[in-house]
């Protein structure tokens, strides 16, 4: 008999247990894997969307002189003004060295010409070299007035033309220069004004660059109209040695 008050205890905990809630319902359901997948699909695809139309709209915007100027490659490059471009005395003399001449002017300066529709895939690619070319023939020119010194006086500051590989030289900020006025004579070198030598840039790309788009004249007229630039000469260099002794020059 002494177990019955146990028995009665041991029903009434399971029937309050029983009416109790159970702990999952108080608790929110897992969200569905599916549905997250989904979301985060949706919210990508959204994002790609927008991102595509922003770089829709800023391909849309950019001038042909800015998105040349840009390719990987043409980082000695300068941007020309329209102002300088549209002057016929500044382009004087080019006419007769560059095919399509009329057409890749146009291009040059976003103009859209009628004519160029009606050319074959051959033709507008032709249009599109003479183009460079005949950007090259008028940025040689131009980095030799004021604004294009003052252009090219930034990149230098930045060291966005390189720095002299030679170790005495401790990286100094080189300038572009070409070795011939000539187009096709040469591609483009990097002179260094504290050993006043030149060499061939880093970049495979920049050593494409025709040498003619920066001249022979540049780096020196930049460093007469910007003295205060040029660095002491270099007066330390490689001695070579065997064992400790100087070895002496026959």
């Amino acid at each position: 008999m002494g177990h019955v008050p146990n028995l009665k205890r041991i029903q009434e905990t399971l029937e309050k247990d029983s009416r109790a809630p159970k702990l999952k319902d108080s608790f929110p359901s897992a969200p569905n894997p599916n549905n997250i997948a989904k979301a985060s699909d949706a919210e990508e695809s959204a994002t790609d969307t927008e991102e595509s139309d922003v770089s829709g709209s800023e391909d849309d915007d950019t001038c042909w002189i800015s998105w040349y100027c840009n390719l990987r490659g043409n980082e000695f490059f300068c941007e020309v003004d329209d102002d300088y471009i549209q002057d016929d005395f500044n382009l004087c003399g080019l006419s007769g060295q560059i095919p399509y001449y009329d057409y890749a002017l146009d291009l040059i300066l976003d103009v859209e010409s009628s004519m160029g529709d009606s050319f074959t895939e051959e033709q507008n690619e032709l249009v599109e070299s003479a183009a460079e070319m005949l950007y090259g023939l008028i940025h040689v020119r131009y980095i030799l007035t004021t604004k294009g010194l003052a252009a090219m006086l930034e990149k230098y500051k930045n060291a966005e033309f390189g720095r002299c590989p030679r170790v005495h030289c401790c990286g100094q900020p080189c300038l572009p220069v070409g070795e011939s006025d000539i187009p096709r004579k040469g591609t483009v070198k990097i002179y260094c004004p504290r050993c006043e030598d030149i060499y061939t840039p880093r970049s495979r790309f920049q050593e494409s660059v025709d040498g003619s788009y920066f001249g022979t004249t540049f780096p020196n007229l930049f460093l007469m109209t910007y003295g205060h630039l040029k660095p002491q000469k270099a007066s330390q260099s490689y001695v070579p040695k065997v064992f400790g002794f100087k070895v002496h020059k026959p």
